[in-house]
């Protein structure tokens, strides 16, 4: 079973930064994507940036040149930099792995954090 625990959350102004954590647990396979996704108030859960364990990464139109997903395999944390941050990109932002089992595809998800974007 994975475990994925997210931290870095929190309250900043617009065009501050913050940096969130994410850190897995458990038994993973070595191909795997990790992923940041977030869901704003009364809206659908969307695709942020993800990062294959081959070295690809992937971002939504909206955080293109502000957000870098960034891993550290060795240390089991995939990381989200998030600058010049907008209201906009207020939600609660939620830690995804995808990998493979025995059993077949298996999706892990975390239990979220907040960030608030003020004007």
């Amino acid at each position: 079973q994975v475990q994925l625990v997210e931290s870095g959350g929190g309250l900043v102004q617009a065009g501050g930064s913050l940096r969130l954590s994410c850190v897995a647990s458990g038994s993973i396979s070595e191909g795997n994507i990790m992923s940041w996704d977030r869901q704003a108030p009364g809206k659908g859960r969307d695709l942020v940036a993800a990062s294959v364990s081959g070295g690809t990464t992937n971002y939504a139109d909206s955080v293109k040149g502000r957000f870098t997903i960034a891993r550290d395999n060795t240390r089991r944390t995939v990381y989200l930099q998030m600058n010049s941050l907008k209201p906009e990109d207020t939600a609660v932002y939620y830690c995804n792995l995808v990998d493979a089992t025995t059993r077949g595809r298996r999706e892990s998800w975390g239990q979220g954090t907040q960030v608030t974007v003020t004007i």
